[in-house]
């Protein structure tokens, strides 16, 4: 729905630039909410429960932070949520990490 708003109803309301950033936040949301679903599935393989709710965790807090971030800028042009972003974006890498620990960890 994101992206259909973006596409179809911020034309025309905000620039080209606007709308780059906004379809850059859409994908970054909807490759991690994919991987939300990964790490559902991949509790029931028997690796760590524990750091899949970890990597879980900063996968949700990377898309509130940096996805949310580019929303609200591109939405409202306030501008002090811009260094936001970045903190979004290294909650993505530690889940993703956290994520492929979890992986090469032994069973428990």
């Amino acid at each position: 729905m994101a992206g259909a708003f973006g596409a179809h109803g911020l034309r025309g309301m905000v620039g080209e630039r606007g709308l780059e950033v906004f379809q850059t936040a859409v994908t970054y949301q909807m490759y991690h909410a994919i991987a939300l679903v990964l790490v559902a599935l991949l509790s029931a393989t028997g690796l760590s429960r524990r750091l899949l709710g970890v990597a879980g965790g900063f996968f949700l807090a990377g898309i509130l932070l940096f996805s949310g971030s580019l929303y609200l800028l591109v939405l409202t042009d306030i501008r002090w949520v811009g260094p936001v972003t970045p903190i979004g974006g290294v909650c993505f890498m530690v889940g993703w990490a956290v994520l492929v620990a979890a992986a090469l960890r032994r069973p428990e």
